[in-house]
């Protein structure tokens, strides 16, 4: 079961890091663009801050999905700093889990909410007409991919004291 999940986690992690790759290329490679095409040819090219703006969006959010896959994101950890019995660590991180997918099944509904209005009341960016909701899209997919990963945080926390208090008899 074990390694039915982790090659999972592997594909989705190969996954995200591609489509950030192709995200920052495009955000990069239209910045670059922009500024040529403004201040070299002298080109006014409508709409591509909208286009950047959106590959930008989506850059941001893959990239805390991919912080949180690695347990890489900020934390503060000076109470665990303090913590020296491992059992101890284990619950505190089990806890730390709980709160975060709390906080995380909030965002859930909250970019729920605002994907679900930007379908209802279709709007659109004024140059090149891009749909509101394809950057909310990105918001949603990082609510629920972060969702996912401090739940997983939490199972695997929740197992490791469990192992420990069973080695620990």
């Amino acid at each position: 079961m074990f390694t039915f999940f982790s090659n999972i986690d592997k594909r989705v992690g190969w996954l995200l890091e591609a489509a950030a790759f192709v995200s920052s290329l495009l955000v990069v490679g239209l910045m670059l663009f922009l500024v040529l095409a403004r201040y070299v040819f002298g080109w006014s090219v409508v709409g591509l801050l909208e286009l950047i703006m959106l590959f930008g969006m989506w850059l941001y959010m893959l990239g805390g999905l991919i912080a949180s896959r690695r347990n890489e994101h900020l934390v503060v950890d000076f109470v665990e700093l303090k913590i020296t019995d491992e059992r101890m660590k284990l619950m505190h991180k089990a806890l730390i889990s709980l709160i975060t997918f709390a906080i995380c099944v909030f965002f859930i509904v909250l970019s729920y909410r605002m994907l679900a209005w930007g379908m209802r009341r279709p709007q659109s960016s004024p140059g090149m007409g891009i749909p509101i909701w394809m950057p909310q899209a990105s918001i949603m997919l990082a609510a629920i991919g972060c969702t996912c990963y401090a739940l997983r945080d939490f199972i695997c926390s929740v197992v490791n004291v469990r192992r420990l208090s069973k080695e620990g008899q």
